[in-house]
């Protein structure tokens, strides 16, 4: 499995984060949300996949299980 990346953000002078994949928005954190997200980018986590996980961008671990659908087989 990859590790995401092309991730970045930036916050507003209201505490909004806006998290931006490859320049276009991906998401918008408000709040305790945000408030999370920057206590866990300020513990050292990776922001890099921190963003993944905010934005849903990054694998679930049913890829296998719905590349063996039958509407998927064949592809």
């Amino acid at each position: 499995m990859g590790t995401p990346d092309g991730f970045a953000h930036r916050v507003d002078e209201r505490g909004t984060v806006t998290i931006t994949h490859h320049g276009r928005p991906a998401g918008t954190l408000r709040g305790a949300a945000a408030a999370r997200f920057l206590a866990a980018v300020a513990r050292g986590d990776d922001p890099q996949l921190l963003m993944a996980r905010v934005t849903g961008n990054y694998k679930h671990g049913n890829e296998r299980r719905a590349r063996e659908h039958p509407r998927n087989r064949g592809r």
